[in-house]
């Protein structure tokens, strides 16, 4: 099986590289926000990531800020060390499988700290009020802990992906466009395929577990599109509690995936075309970066850049 994929990706693409991409920057997505087309005709959202679902899911008025506002949200510490720990992991499999050490990989965390800057300025706003360099002095000892702990989960010496940072899309017969990038792909000598995702939190408990699948399915339904090979097996590597979640996905599970995506799909073209984007309060707005702009905490949004129809009309 060649796995190249049709939209391979380059060293510059990062996950969040990717959110930009799922939100229809590119000419092929028409110009606008998650597909939606910049001709202020049609605004039906003609692509999806997992991130951008999980937004709408969790927040309505969330997905709004960040794909049709655009509004600017800080670096956090804990997403960019998991960014840091990706690059580290992503790198490790450069080496011959015999030098795939915790000592070598730990060497890495410098350049690939030093390289992510260089690609992400705006991070260098994260320790800037700690001129003695001790903050970051126990980040990078976390992010070496982090990486360190991943060896008692897997064995790299004993791994060959078959890709690694692995950009997908494949467009669904709705028309539907589905992207994100997967973190590792194993394809064993007889074929199968497993989908892995490393996690630098902490494994959820197994009442949220189906939550936490949700990504990994959405990657499974692509690969099927894409391939007509349901993987194997989903694995997520939590490298914050040191667990490993594992799922075997049949075709009977991606094709809800598929309905869900279809339904969510439809409820983002509606709130594209009304306006209307609600709040959902919970827990998680504490760490939202948008509160001054959010109704639920005395804000206003920004006024809404797309034009809105009335209910029940449609473009001509």
């Amino acid at each position: 099986m060649v796995w190249g994929m049709d939209s391979s990706i380059d060293e510059a693409v990062t996950p969040e590289a990717t959110d930009a991409a799922g939100a229809g920057t590119g000419p092929a997505a028409g110009g606008g926000p998650e597909g939606a087309a910049g001709e202020r005709g049609a605004l039906a959202p003609v692509s999806l990531s997992p991130s951008r679902a999980s937004d709408f899911m969790q927040c309505p008025l969330l997905y709004r800020f960040r794909v049709i506002d655009r509004l600017p949200e800080k670096p956090s510490e804990a997403a960019t060390r998991g960014t840091l720990v990706h690059a580290v992991l992503e790198r490790l499999f450069d080496a011959p499988a015999g030098e795939r050490t915790a000592p070598r990989a730990k060497a890495l965390i410098p350049g690939q700290w030093d390289r992510l800057r260089e690609s992400r300025p705006e991070l260098t706003e994260l320790f800037a009020d700690d001129p003695e360099g001790e903050r970051l002095a126990g980040w990078l000892a976390e992010a070496e802990r982090l990486v360190e702990r991943w060896f008692t989960l897997e064995d790299p010496t004993r791994l060959e992906p078959a890709e690694r940072e692995l950009f997908v899309e494949t467009e669904l017969d709705s028309g539907l466009r589905l992207r994100g990038i997967i973190d590792r792909v194993d394809v064993a000598p007889t074929g199968e395929v497993r989908i892995v995702d490393y996690k630098t939190g902490k494994a959820p408990r197994p009442e949220y577990a189906e939550g936490a699948l949700f990504q990994m399915k959405f990657y499974a339904l692509v690969v099927w599109r894409l391939k007509g090979v349901v993987p194997r097996r989903l694995q997520l590597v939590y490298l914050g509690s040191g667990d490993m979640l594992t799922y075997d996905p049949v075709p009977a599970d991606l094709e809800r995936v598929e309905r869900r995506l279809h339904a969510l799909w439809e409820a983002i073209r509606q709130a594209t075309e009304s306006g209307d984007w609600r709040p959902r309060p919970t827990k998680l707005c504490g760490w939202c970066d948008h509160r001054a702009h959010c109704p639920e905490f005395g804000g206003t949004p920004p006024p809404y850049p797309l034009p809105v129809r009335a209910p029940g009309s449609r473009a001509g």
